[in-house]
């Protein structure tokens, strides 16, 4: 059978397959102390959901940050990644307002800047001058050193990257679709909020 007419036929078997929504639930990060990470997502403002024991061997403990349908888990017996060698991302509204929150809640939090938020020697201080999506960050480590980026723009969606240290980058997206990004619009209740 040729390329062309297998491709054909898994296309029109796909027809007969329902699609099911898939949502990203939650993210493992390896830590190296729970109660040190505890503390700190709880300074962060981040919504604690659960903190389960089970025996000495296992203890799961699960944030969710605000407005945010993702949550993070860590604990003891939970992944056998390395403490700081986590890469994810993050969602922010406002890049200069969670720039200000991080300093009040007393984090260690980069200028904005925009530019490279992979490489130190990329970047450039304030945020993007065209405010455009994915574009504008704030970098901030945790206990564990891992850096969390937050880009900037109109409402900020995190990406992967890795720098020194596993990073955590967030950035922010309007409500616009972004073909380059491969980007949504917005949801019904998130353009409620705007």
């Amino acid at each position: 059978m040729s390329q062309t007419a297998s491709s054909i036929k898994q296309q029109k078997n796909d027809v007969t397959v329902a699609r099911v929504d898939t949502k990203f639930e939650v993210a493992l990060i390896p830590v190296s102390d729970v109660d040190r990470a505890k503390e700190f997502y709880t300074r962060l403002g981040w919504r604690l959901d659960d903190d389960i024991v089970m025996g000495n061997n296992f203890r799961v403990v699960q944030f969710t940050p605000p407005g945010s349908g993702c949550s993070i888990s860590f604990g003891k017996g939970v992944t056998e990644a390395a403490p700081g060698s986590f890469r994810g991302g993050l969602i922010v509204s406002n890049i200069e307002a969670a720039h200000k929150e991080f300093v009040a809640r007393g984090i260690n939090a980069s200028e904005v800047f925009h530019g490279s938020p992979f490489s130190p020697a990329g970047r450039i201080s304030g945020p993007d001058p065209e405010r455009q999506s994915y574009r504008s960050y704030v970098s901030f480590e945790d206990p564990d050193g891992k850096r969390v980026d937050r880009p900037g723009g109109h409402a900020p969606v995190a990406r992967s990257h890795r720098s020194r240290h596993d990073d955590l980058c967030v950035r922010k997206r309007s409500g616009k679709r972004d073909a380059s990004r491969g980007g949504r619009p917005r949801r019904a209740r998130e353009a409620q909020r705007a």
